[in-house]
């Protein structure tokens, strides 16, 4: 199955980080659309977090990001075959 015909690829956007500084994320989508990202928590709380996504912005990777709620995917674009 191709990835754009699965329903819940629909809801999420390609992003690039362009700007990290604590407590906010901001990133720019396909379309050229500036967005907060908005974290959890536990995401402003972990050093860990914020060490990782800033070598994320250091190399101009593309990360999947919710398209309603603009949330950071952990499942990135993985989909899974349905089961009959």
């Amino acid at each position: 199955m191709l990835l754009d015909q699965d329903q819940k690829i629909k809801n999420i956007i390609a992003a690039q980080i362009v700007k990290v500084f604590y407590p906010f994320v901001i990133a720019k989508t396909e379309t050229g659309e500036l967005v907060n990202v908005n974290l959890s928590s536990q995401e402003k709380g972990d050093p860990l977090f914020w060490e990782s996504i800033k070598r994320v912005l250091e190399s101009s990777l593309w990360v999947p990001v919710g398209k309603k709620y603009h949330q950071l995917l952990d499942y990135g674009w993985v989909t899974y075959p349905e089961v009959r």
